[in-house]
This record gives C-alpha cells, structure tokens and sequence, in this order.
C-alpha cells in the first residue's frame, strides 16, 4: 500500500464538491484546507477464485457450429444445428407454377478461417424437418428429440469443405468462400412454393411462416470426425424455370428465398467433453476457460475487505477516486493451438442469465468486459469504482452486503463493435453487442493470484 500526503487545491475542491449537500454557513470548509489530504492507493487485496464447468449458454448468434473433433489438450466437441428461417416476403414472379420449381438446396457458407481440422476430411450430414416449433429462448444443451423423425431425413450426405470459390450472398460478392451443400427434396421446394401461392401473408413474417409454413431444420452429424466448421450465413435457395410458348424460350433462375437471420430461433447444440489433464489442472487449483461451453471461472472479490479498509477511520472524510483490476492470462498447450479467448465478460454470479436473455451490455458496475492485450498478456476490466461505490451507499444506508454481492464469474464471449467516422473526433468504435462465445475453441488459464487491484480514495482527517 502506498500513502502520498498532498495539498493541493485541486484534490480540496474535490472533497469540496462532495461536501456539496452541506450548509453554506458551515464552518467545515475552512478547517479542511488546514488539514493534511492523502491519497491512498492500495494494492494489498487478492482475489480468490477456482474452475467450473460452464452451464449452457442461450443462443444469441445466427452462425451455426456443425461438426466433430477431438484435440489432445483439450478434448472432444461436437456441435449439431438447429434452426428456423426467415422468408422473403415474395417468392419468383406471377408467370411462375408449382411444376415450375426444379430443386430446393440447402447452403452453409463458410469463410476461410473459420473451421477447425482438416477440410479433406469426409464427414457425414444428414437433414431433418423439424416438426414442432423450437422453444425460446432455447440453450446450448437443447435435446431435439421429439422435435422431429429419426425415420424420414430429407436428405443425406457426405461432404468436405475443401473447395473455395467466389459467391453471392445477398447483394455483395464473398470471395473465397467454402460451402456445404445439401440438395433437398423438390417436393419440399414446390410445397413451400405452393404454400406461398395460396396465402402470401404467411411470409410476411418468421412467425406466420413458421406457424403455418415451415418449422426449420435440423442439422446431425452421421459419421466422421476431424472437423467443425462455423457458417455465418445459412440458406435455402430455390431454382426454377419457365416455358415462355410465345417465344419458345425456357428461363431459368432461382432465388435466395429463405435465409437464417436475427429474426428466428437457430441454436447450436454443442456437448463438449474437457481432457481428462485439462481437469485435473483445474482440480489442482488452476483458474481455466474454456469455450464454447467448456469451463467459467467464479471468483471471490474482495469488496468487504476494501469497504472495511475504506471506512475503518469514522473521524475522517473520504472520496472514492478510481478501482481497477486486471488478471495475467496464459495459453494452455494443445494439438490445434487453440489460443485465449479475444474477449471476457466479469459479472455477478446472480446478473449472468439476466444479463444475456435481455441483450444487455456491461455497465462497468456489476458487469465488465476486458480484450486480451497479447503484448502485456492480461485481460484489463478497467475501471470498477462505480461497483465499490455503490456497495458503500448501500451500507452507508444500512444495507447489508452479502456474498452474491461480490461473487463474479468471469465467461468468454463474443463481442460486437460498430464503427463510426466524423471530421471531429475521427474513427471510433462502439460495443453495440456482447454474446456467449460461438465460435472456433478457445481455451486459457487466468493467474488470479498474480491480479492486480489498485484502490485508490483520498481521506483527510477531521479537526476535533
């Protein structure tokens, strides 16, 4: 702990402006500039913390994580896909008939990067239709069963992701891309057609279409191992033709009619089994992280310890300045280089489910986000001094402080920034979005016994 004794002016006007609620006529103000002013800054509290295996996660991404694979080091994963879909509200033109629709194929793209394994690999997929509406919210361990028939898959097949090519999604050009292709039934394609010929209301919206049209799909792994492929854009695109007999002309085309989106329900179901030497060094007492779904940290702040600390002197006046906290990370050896997560979320135990079901961002006073800085390798949280300020005018009011009160647990997550530009302040990035992480595996462990805490308030005594 480090003490400095100032007298400043600068440090007085802030104690001045605390003492806002006082009295004008009151005699306090003279006799503090005549006392001494010291600035503690404290770095003697120590977290406390251990592994935990991560609960599930509810969806709250539209990527989809399909496949196999086992990595000494870290384990084994496995991730199936189910979803819904979002209609386009107008399907082909007014000339075109039911007879008319060829083939109905189902695309995940892929870009390059985005997969763990081999892309040689040959794996198994088979295509269900679901058949009862998927629940929401819906979670990482979501069982399928029920929801549709083992017995009648739309379709089978066995695929690689090894091809790369340039394709269209949406309006814009994806070079490089790697797709998963799956052609389905044309008696699908021509129903869903047909069901839009008869009441194109039921496209208007993902509910009406999944009501009354299409409940969704569900992707199964059938066999193989080696792979897992994350698809940021999935599709089911319809082709067609027509006869014009005026002109004896045939056309063909098609249409990128139903698409995963933000608007339906889609889940990846992910197990994952953790190595048994991963385990046993959480056993052991290391703090580690896995994802998707792998292992959390809980944590033990140590806020009673700086609040007893902070009010131990009643014959003084304090202002809280500033709390930080930053934890050393280091990366666990495994067979694929699975690296630390880019981003961690630090909430309270008690916030974490509320939290990401209400699409909240961290308020930096009972939730906070830190980036991996690879170069100094620790997460820094930043700023906390809203959270311990808090819980000292809760006690300052009587309030008792319990343990679900400083209990955190700290998770991976994906984070989403957007970008903005203006003459004045330049470029700037702003956290528009914070979700479990779904992604490639990440894996590290958190040295809570090397964090640092800096606590930092200014007391002056009290004339008596």
């Amino acid at each position: 702990m480090r003490k400095t004794s100032l007298l400043l002016m600068s440090v007085v006007a802030a104690l001045g402006a605390a003492l806002g609620s006082c009295n004008d006529n009151s005699t306090i103000g003279s006799s503090l500039v005549e006392n001494p002013i010291e600035v503690i800054i404290d770095s003697s509290f120590t977290v406390s913390g251990h592994s935990a295996p991560m609960a599930s996660v509810q969806s709250r991404t539209v990527s989809q994580l399909l496949g196999v694979f086992s990595a000494p080091g870290y384990g084994r994963m496995e991730s199936n896909v189910v979803t819904q879909f979002m209609p386009a509200s107008r399907l082909c033109s007014s000339e075109i008939t039911v007879d008319d629709i060829d083939s109905l194929v189902l695309y995940m793209y892929v870009f390059d990067g985005e997969y763990v394994g081999d892309t040689l690999a040959p794996m198994g997929l088979e295509v269900y239709r679901l058949e009862e509406t998927l629940p929401s919210p819906i979670f990482s361990d979501f069982d399928p069963t029920g929801y549709y028939n083992p017995d009648k898959p739309l379709t089978s097949i066995i695929y690689n992701v090894s091809h790369r090519d340039a394709k269209l999604i949406g309006d814009t050009v994806a070079e490089g891309l790697m797709e998963i292709k799956a052609k389905l039934p044309v008696e699908l394609g021509r129903e869903l057609y047909g069901a839009y010929l008869e009441n194109p209301s039921n496209f208007l919206s993902p509910t009406a279409f999944n009501d009354n049209v299409f409940k969704g799909l569900y992707l199964k792994n059938s066999f193989g191992s080696g792979r897992l492929v994350r698809s940021s854009t999935t599709e089911m695109v319809m082709y067609y033709h027509h006869y014009y007999a005026d002109q004896d002309t045939t056309i063909k085309g098609y249409g990128q009619y139903f698409a995963v989106s933000p608007e339906v329900v889609t889940n990846n179901d992910v197990t994952v089994q953790i190595s048994d030497d991963v385990k046993a060094r959480a056993d052991q007492g290391e703090a580690i992280v896995v994802a998707p779904v792998g292992m959390e940290v809980q944590m033990r702040f140590p806020a009673p310890e700086m609040l007893a600390k902070f009010n131990s002197d009643p014959n003084s006046l304090k202002v809280l300045n500033a709390l930080s906290f930053s934890v050393p990370a280091r990366t666990i050896e495994n067979e694929y280089g699975f690296g630390l997560p880019t981003y961690l979320l630090m909430i309270l135990k008690k916030d974490r489910e509320a939290f990401f079901a209400n699409n909240k961002l961290p308020d930096s006073q009972t939730s906070f986000y830190a980036k991996y800085d690879s170069e100094a390798s620790v997460y820094d949280f930043g700023d906390m001094a809203a959270y311990i300020s808090a819980l000292a005018s809760r006690q300052a009011a009587g309030e008792e402080i319990t343990e679900e009160d400083y209990s955190f647990v700290i998770v991976p997550v994906l984070a989403t920034f957007e970008t903005s530009s203006n003459s004045y302040y330049g470029t700037t990035e702003e956290l528009t979005m914070i979700t479990p992480y779904m992604a490639a595996p990440v894996m590290g462990r958190l040295l809570l016994d090397q964090s640092k805490i800096k606590f930092t308030y200014t007391v002056q005594q009290i004339s008596k």
